[in-house]
């Protein structure tokens, strides 16, 4: 199945016009992610997810397209940090396929190659290729910062792993595609805006995104999750995390299949609120192709 097909149910607001803001530099692959699932629109790069989602609170962007979790990875801790207070709302869900290319500048070839850069998650996920041609490993803070830094730098033996939008970026030949050393390399992302989509939200499959943190009595959380199972309702997510570096205060993030107006999913947030201290919904949006083909596949 394409990651990159459907994009969100979402229409620009009149503030922000059909601008996506993503953390990182022009040809990240968050970059891509934001012009695969909404083609056309303009894309604003910010130094950080904090930033990003302000462009989206002051107006400046109408959307901002923040990862959330890797198949190999796992989740990105500071996206679990900033959602429940950023005053924004999940509008949709994207898929990206992580597909590494062996970048180069002009006149480099495999064989010149003797360095690659790179931000570590990426050359951790290339070992195979750096292993057979026997490539020195380079750090770097990202991994179009690399491609960007062996544009400016040129020279034959210097290569950065990016995506082939990076290459097209910075002027650079793709002397190799698809490096990685797993295939199923996917990450996730919720895509936030300043408005919610609202009720009736309509036929198909829907997810819904929520926080909460359980009352301090015995066996809280899981009598606040044996709603979802009597209910019949499908659980896809559940992270916890600590609150405010605290110990004793940890919260979690769920995504469950359904809308709120659907009786079975009202009645276990039902149960859910009267065992939690706090719960905050997130938002309700279309289940990405994606995430549907996985399940059809299982």
């Amino acid at each position: 199945m394409d990651s990159t097909a459907a994009a969100p149910r979402q229409t620009a607001s009149p503030e922000g016009g059909q601008i996506i803001a993503f953390q990182g530099m022009p040809g990240a692959y968050s970059d891509l992610s934001c012009r695969h699932a909404y083609p056309g629109w303009t894309t604003l790069p910010c130094a950080s997810f904090e930033a990003a989602m302000q462009a989206v609170r002051e107006g400046r962007a109408a959307l901002a397209m923040l990862p959330c979790e890797n198949s190999l990875a796992g989740r990105v801790p500071d996206i679990h940090r900033l959602l429940p207070d950023s005053g924004l709302h999940v509008v949709g869900e994207h898929f990206q396929r992580v597909e590494h290319c062996l970048l180069a500048p002009k006149g480099a070839s495999i064989a010149t190659l003797k360095r690659a850069h790179s931000h570590p998650m990426a050359l951790g996920q290339v070992l195979r290729v750096l292993k057979e041609l026997d490539l020195q490993a380079v750090i770097e803070a990202d991994t179009a910062g690399a491609a960007k830094l062996i544009a400016e730098r040129g020279g034959i033996e210097d290569a950065a792993i990016a995506s082939e939008l990076a290459a097209a970026v910075y002027g650079l030949e793709i002397l190799r595609r698809n490096v990685e050393d797993e295939a199923h390399n996917t990450t996730r992302f919720y895509v936030m805006s300043r408005t919610p989509l609202s009720p009736p939200y309509g036929e198909g499959h829907w997810v819904t995104s929520f926080v909460f943190r359980v009352r301090n009595i015995p066996a809280a959380l899981y009598k606040a999750l044996g709603g979802f199972a009597t209910n019949g309702v499908n659980m896809t997510k559940l992270e916890s995390y600590m609150v405010n570096g605290e110990f004793t205060a940890t919260q979690f993030l769920a995504d469950v299949d359904g809308k709120p107006d659907e009786p079975a999913l009202a009645r276990a947030l039902e149960e859910l609120a009267f065992f939690s201290a706090d719960l905050r919904i997130l938002g309700t949006y279309p289940a990405h192709p994606y995430r549907l083909a996985q399940r059809e596949g299982n």
